[in-house]
């Protein structure tokens, strides 16, 4: 019988700190996920120096759990809140410098623009494990995060830190799990609104994709707002994309506003390297039985109409929320969920993509 939360949390609490108390009393327990005879979890300590009192211990509270009936693999990590540091000395959102025509980007081979018609189809969680299981197969991976309202990636990969700019004009981007990693989110006050007009938001996409140091990459995913507005417009007109992916989940009102996304790109001359179904179906962790909550098949029925190639359908699973929501994306663990993006990497390597 699989074990449950509360014992994986009993057992962390008989495992005393030094400083007293334990981490279940100090709430450093942070997204305990179980898959099947496999425990994840996060211990989240209030500021660097007690994370690394706390890193000695990581060990032994592995160790703790794995000693308990029905599990075999345990993985802790270590995580510290990060210390506000003022930004960087660099304008950013500033009206967009005049350039002749789509230009690429220093450094990097393939630049990919993950995309939907609509939000909540998951296109964002699909960007981050996308970038994260294809780094774990040996690319060269950088994620720009270009949902300059609605900025999510430094949750999603766990990251908070100002990227520095030692002149006021190059970028430092950051790393998380093996990705370069590039966010307005990282940019600007995360508890306050963007509110920019068009150009405003151009300016800040031509800064993203300019004026960072990505270095030598493999493939830059680009993961863009939902719609077809002044940012979709902006990567395709100005940039040399290698093409663009849709996201959509199976029902019919998701298609609708994906078949936007498929036609703007169409107009604006980018090629479509295919689409992806999500959430495509929810299997019961209990007693195993699939539901198909969102309907099944729909994406790929649409790519098969258009004539596009379809690349893979996502499951719908808790363990990803989670994971996103504590900055280890899902498809860094083991398990049928990873797997699902392990297999969607592989096969946009066989297939020249990425």
């Amino acid at each position: 019988m699989p074990v449950d939360r509360s014992e994986v949390l009993a057992a962390l609490a008989q495992l005393k700190l030094p400083d007293g108390g334990d981490m279940i009393s100090n709430d450093f327990i942070r997204a305990v996920t179980i898959d099947g005879t496999a425990v994840r979890f996060v211990i989240e300590a209030p500021n660097k120096e007690v994370a690394r009192k706390l890193a000695d211990i990581r060990e032994a509270a592995e160790k703790m759990v794995r000693a308990l009936d029905g599990v075999e693999n345990v993985t802790a990590v270590v995580t510290a809140h990060e210390e506000k540091t003022p930004p960087p000395n660099l304008k950013i959102g500033g009206h967009p410098k005049p350039q002749d025509g789509p230009i690429s980007v220093p450094g990097v081979d393939r630049i990919l623009a993950i995309a939907s018609g609509k939000g909540g189809v998951g296109k964002s969680t699909v960007s981050s494990n996308l970038a994260v299981a294809l780094a774990k197969q040996g690319r060269r991976v950088g994620l720009l995060d270009a949902d300059i309202y609605g900025p999510s990636q430094p949750q999603m990969m766990g990251v908070n830190k100002r990227p520095a700019s030692p002149d006021g004009k190059i970028i430092i981007p950051l790393q998380a799990h093996g990705v370069t990693l590039m966010s307005i989110g990282l940019m600007v006050d995360p508890d306050k609104a963007v509110v920019w007009r068009g150009p405003m938001l151009m300016g800040a996409l031509q800064q993203m994709l300019n004026q960072v140091q990505w270095g030598e990459l493999d493939v830059l995913i680009v993961d863009l707002p939902p719609g077809t507005g002044d940012v979709q417009l902006t990567l395709c007109q100005k940039t040399q994309l290698t093409g663009a992916i849709v996201v959509s989940t199976p029902q019919d009102v998701a298609l609708i506003d994906a078949r936007k996304a498929l036609d703007m790109f169409t107009t604006l001359h980018t090629p479509v390297l295919g689409m992806i179904e999500n959430m495509s179906q929810y299997t019961c962790p209990s007693c195993g039985h699939e539901a198909h909550i969102f309907g099944h098949g729909g994406v790929e029925a649409e790519a098969k109409k258009l004539d596009i190639p379809f690349l893979g359908a996502l499951p719908l699973d808790l363990s990803v929320r989670i994971a996103g929501d504590s900055g280890i994306p899902v498809a860094l663990s083991d398990g049928p969920v990873a797997q699902s993006y392990t297999d969607l990497a592989a096969g946009l390597i066989i297939s020249n993509i990425a």
